[in-house]
């Protein structure tokens, strides 16, 4: 099995084999979760619409979550502070980011890191004339194919499913063997996906979104902020997620200054249309109709919005 180098929390070197190259990514099945918990909220900060990520959960998780005070606990306990707050903001920000690009007529949507990802399946009406392709690794992606099976929830025929190893396969091949066409207008979505990869496939992978794309494409995606790396704690929620996620065996690998975002996009042929941290995330998404904040979200977290130059 393969190993890698990596610096762990007490920052000595070790080698320590990422637990997704032998099995399912665990924080993808907590997204998974976290989604089908704000689905059945009643707080209107707190509900979100992924009926689908309910659907795919194990039966017996789906049966616990329908109860208020278990969901409660196991959101809670699961979740490290302001965490389950930030996949509901950044579900909602994503899905718009897809309903967009889908009235805008894109031809295209690549999810790279898919997970769990249910876009396909809850936009399929409106996604009709839009290829759909969803990278991942692949212990993740048949665990999650095997899923939809299970619950006779139906592939849409638009969705093609491509597993890959971002830091040893080639993304260019994969993408070509898929069919992926070069020049249509693509939406780029990368959600949980930068920090766990490193610096270099980062910019491997934008070098190929601009090689790939027209000036008309768009990419989503959220980042670390780069002080997380060097561990100077100073985020809402940052030291227990820090550890969480650490504990979980796919650690942390790229962070970006927020104050550098638009010289990050530049330097890879883009500009910013838009960048959220998690106070802005905050005040969209948890402020009720009497300027008081509903939850507070982990500040360890941004998410962007950019098209190419």
């Amino acid at each position: 099995m393969a190993k890698r180098v990596i610096r762990p929390l007490n920052g000595k070197s070790e080698m320590i084999e990422k637990r997704i190259e032998r099995t399912t990514s665990r924080t993808a099945a907590m997204t998974c979760m976290s989604r089908a918990a704000s689905y059945l909220e009643s707080n209107r900060n707190y509900h979100s619409n992924d009926h689908i990520a309910m659907k795919i959960l194990p039966r017996f998780i789906r049966v616990l979550i329908h109860i208020t005070w278990v969901r409660n606990l196991l959101v809670r306990f699961f979740a490290p502070l302001g965490v389950y707050e930030y996949v509901i903001a950044r579900t909602k920000y994503i899905d718009a980011a897809f309903e967009k690009a889908l009235e805008d007529r894109f031809d295209q949507i690549l999810i790279l890191g898919a997970g769990y990802d249910t876009r396909a399946l809850r936009f399929q009406d409106k996604a009709q004339n839009t290829r759909i392709f969803e990278l991942d690794e692949l212990h993740t992606q048949q665990a999650k194919i095997e899923q939809l099976k299970k619950c006779n929830l139906r592939i849409p025929s638009n969705l093609v499913f491509i597993a890959i190893d971002f830091e040893k396969e080639s993304l260019s091949q994969k993408l070509d063997m898929a069919k992926f066409q070069k020049e249509q207008r693509t939406l780029y979505i990368l959600e949980g996906l930068l920090m766990y990869l490193e610096p270099e496939s980062v910019k491997k992978t934008f070098q190929l979104i601009t090689e790939y794309g027209s000036t008309r494409n768009r990419v989503v995606f959220d980042y670390i902020q780069a002080s997380v790396l060097r561990h100077e704690n100073t985020l809402y929620g940052e030291a227990e997620l820090v550890k969480s996620v650490h504990k979980a065996g796919e650690p942390w690998q790229f962070g970006i200054e927020p104050c550098e975002i638009d010289s990050f996009a530049v330097a890879h042929g883009f500009e910013v249309n838009d960048h959220k941290c998690a106070e802005e995330l905050e005040v969209i998404y948890f402020q009720d109709d009497d300027g008081r904040m509903a939850g507070r979200i982990n500040g360890t977290h941004c998410i962007v919005t950019m098209e190419i130059r």
